[in-house]
């Protein structure tokens, strides 16, 4: 078994069927989804604010590459056009970590870089997986702990199936 923990998020268009895009395209893989989270931008702040959840994935027969290749097929599907680092998009679909395997690959960084600071990661992340560590970095908890989820606002009105 090969389990991943993915991160979802939209802020082009119709932000909630974009994210429904991807866990519709996982369901046969889904082991968990958190709750839909809206957050401020990161990076480019000056676009509308992102819609965005964690899904945990497994399937005995998929590696980094392949959830990789999933992951850039469900953004296709949702109309990505990647036109500027870190700006606007109707669905981003990144690989945050694969059954604790690193890769420095330039296409395919493991764990994803981003995640330690990002709390529209992390607190979706704890909600389903509340033991979690992130390889190379430690709990989840912790590293929460030190950041600002001022702005993270989770909506318990949506959900993602």
């Amino acid at each position: 078994m090969t389990r991943a923990v993915l991160s979802i998020g939209s802020n082009l268009g119709d932000r909630l069927a974009n994210l429904r895009i991807a866990t519709a395209g996982l369901a046969p893989n889904l082991v968990a989804a958190s709750s839909v989270y809206e957050t401020a931008p990161w990076g480019v702040t000056d676009q509308p604010d992102f819609l965005n959840a964690v899904l945990l994935v497994d399937d005995p027969e998929a590696d980094a590459w392949a959830w990789l290749h999933r992951a850039q097929d469900l953004e296709r599907r949702a109309g990505r056009v990647r036109t500027q680092h870190w700006g606007p998009r109707t669905l981003d679909v990144d690989i945050v970590t694969v059954d604790g395997v690193t890769s420095d690959h330039p296409d395919l960084l493991l764990p994803h870089p981003g995640t330690p600071h990002r709390a529209t990661v992390l607190l979706p992340w704890l909600e389903i997986d509340p033991t979690a560590t992130l390889p190379g970095h430690g709990p989840l908890r912790d590293l929460l702990a030190t950041l600002d989820t001022t702005g993270i606002h989770r909506c318990d009105d949506l959900t993602l199936h």
